[in-house]
């Protein structure tokens, strides 16, 4: 810097020209010497400079300099976590603990008449509109999630108010108490609308969804509750137009569903089917439709969850509304209209607003719809191939369908497909129970199921095979060979309903016995083959548990004859083994090396 001075004063006090190359050369070096600074302060180097250094000499390299540890980001974590304590967690019990409060402050009045009944409500709703209305200030002084929480009390108070005036005090008709409701609904929504918060919304939902429940005599009103219901649930869809909040609209088929599940167990009569079904369709068509109404891309509540959740709400409203009516011959046709239906959104959602998820839930449900339809309810077996045939199509779409989706999405639809065949599969492994079957050895509604496991699991190996995925093969061929083992089992025994001897079930055993070492070898030969040692490791596993069956069991159970033949096969089978594994023909103790 200062060498850059001297040249700088140099400049000014001589400024014959020949000098001045040594000067410009000075200047150049104050230049290079302040950006060397500036990028040392930076912790980097400094580009080469653009201008032709005029002599030699190599600029000495700039060390750089690490950024220093920042202890705010620790303490910065701990505020965050401090600030969600105190602003959400905090908030939250803030505003139950005051609405259990103005409820017990209402019980107190009551119980020591301080006031009259008319008083009483008077003050909740001049106490309820006041939060709401004081929120407003907070609100505009930036603390709007303050300013939520005393809507929230506010709107719970006068909710509150209104249901005391018609159910404890009587003081006013059931009409204007639920006009009165309304309004309130609709004053949050209008709120919300304006405010542009979803969190309001879901205020005015949850009030809206409270008024029949708060206004209920105890009487059947099917057209009035069933109406309210489509109405509430059509203006969410409608605002999903407008705002991207479909978890609105999930929370509306919860609700729904609710209600649907409550006055059905409650009021419905074989009468009603024809105007129940009515009120039925139109709520699950209206929330059917909704990926129509709002783009789903890339949104798994409105591509996955509302989907499958809305099949769930018509199928099984629709199959408790036929089975309870006296109506069990249309099930199947039931359930070949729900296929039929969910071909034809597929199709329309492929026109309308293309979407490959949505496009894939549809197919799924229309193949699950149709595996059920054979004749449903016929046997239990057919639900557990409808769960299986359900779980192997989500497990597709994940894999296939969805590989440029978001990674949450995706795994929302593998997690449900995991599901449906941890469904099937505890279906297809427990009913009938271990050594009971069908009338008819392998042919029968049961092997059908469990044919039907074997091939899901098989199918879901497959697909992760070949994306080069190996946690859920393993888990799956584990669970495959357990079935398998189980299947076979059941059916050898299978005949012992039909010549039920002591005999019969001595030779039973001994080919059970027979084909667990059968498998055991099977699976150590596809070890080999493929040089897994995960698979090796199961057909070791089977033959270790075939020799204690023969051991401890057959050893005491079976005749001479066959015991012979079972210890000598079962020698043969572990020598041969044994010869494999000592000669190493398939050079596995380098495999074994190379899978370290």
């Amino acid at each position: 810097m200062a060498i850059s001075l001297t040249g700088y004063n140099s400049l000014h006090m001589d400024g014959s020209p020949e000098n001045l190359a040594e000067q410009l050369l000075l200047l150049r070096k104050r230049v290079e010497a302040l950006e060397e600074e500036v990028a040392t302060l930076r912790g980097r180097r400094v580009v080469q400079s653009i201008m032709p250094r005029a002599q030699a000499g190599p600029t000495p390299p700039v060390p750089a300099i690490p950024a220093p540890a920042n202890p705010r980001f620790a303490v910065e974590e701990r505020q965050n976590l401090e600030s969600r304590l105190g602003s959400q967690v905090f908030n939250r019990i803030g505003v139950l603990a005051l609405l259990i409060g103005a409820a017990w402050a209402l019980k107190l009045a009551i119980d020591n008449q301080w006031i009259g009944p008319a008083g009483r409500i008077l003050v909740g709703l001049i106490a309820g509109a006041g939060l709401v209305l004081w929120s407003e200030r907070f609100r505009s002084k930036g603390f709007p999630a303050f300013s939520y929480s005393l809507k929230a009390v506010g709107t719970g108070v006068l909710y509150l108010s209104l249901w005391a005036s018609l159910q404890i005090y009587h003081l006013l008709p059931v009409g204007v108490v639920f006009t009165a409701m309304l309004a309130v609904t609709a004053w949050n929504a209008w709120m919300a609308w304006a405010q542009d918060a979803e969190l309001l919304a879901a205020y005015a939902l949850a009030g809206g969804f409270a008024t029949p429940g708060l206004l209920s005599t105890g009487q059947n009103h099917v057209v009035f509750l069933f109406s309210y219901l489509i109405l509430l649930s059509g203006s969410v869809a409608v605002l999903l137009v407008f705002k991207v909040w479909p978890r609105l609209l999930l929370g509306a088929l919860a609700m729904s569903s609710i209600y649907t599940i409550g006055w059905y167990t409650r009021f419905f009569t074989a009468d009603q089917f024809g105007l129940v079904s009515f009120f039925v369709l139109v709520l699950f068509l209206l929330f059917a439709l909704v990926p129509f109404i709002q783009s789903s891309e890339g949104n798994a509540v409105l591509s996955v969850w509302l989907p499958l959740a809305a099949s769930a709400y018509g199928s099984l409203t629709f199959y408790s509304l036929l089975q309870d009516s006296g109506r069990h011959a249309w099930l199947s046709w039931g359930a070949v209209a729900f296929a039929a239906l969910y071909l034809l959104l597929m199709r329309l959602q492929i026109r309308l607003r293309p979407n490959a998820v949505t496009e894939a839930i549809h197919l799924s449900l229309a193949i699950v719809f149709l595996t059920i339809a054979i004749p449903l309810k016929a046997s239990g077996r057919w639900i557990t191939i409808g769960w299986l045939a359900e779980g192997v199509a989500l497990y597709w779409i994940a894999a296939e369908k969805m590989k440029h989706q978001a990674s949450s999405l995706q795994s929302s639809v593998r997690w449900l497909s995991l599901g449906a065949l941890v469904l099937g599969y505890v279906g297809a492994i427990t009913l009938p129970w271990w050594t009971h079957s069908g009338p008819t050895p392998f042919a029968n509604a049961g092997f059908v199921a469990e044919v039907c496991a074997i091939a899901a699991l098989a199918v879901v190996i497959w697909i992760d095979l070949k994306r080069g995925q190996m946690q859920i093969p393993a888990i799956a061929s584990v669970a495959l060979n357990l079935l398998l083992l189980v299947t076979v089992r059941r059916e050898i025994f299978a005949f012992l309903t039909v010549r039920a001897t002591l005999d019969d079930s001595i030779a039973l055993e001994f080919t059970f016995s027979a084909f667990m070492m059968l498998h055991g070898a099977a699976l150590l030969a596809v070890g080999f083959w493929k040089r897994t040692a995960f698979v090796r490791w199961q057909g070791l596993v089977l033959l270790v548990a075939t020799i204690g069956k023969v051991f401890l069991y057959d050893m005491r159970s079976l005749s001479q004859g066959y015991r012979v033949l079972s210890f000598i096969g079962l020698g043969a089978l572990l020598m041969a083994v044994s010869f494999v594994y000592q000669k190493d023909w398939l050079g596995l103790k380098a495999v074994s090396r190379s899978e370290e």
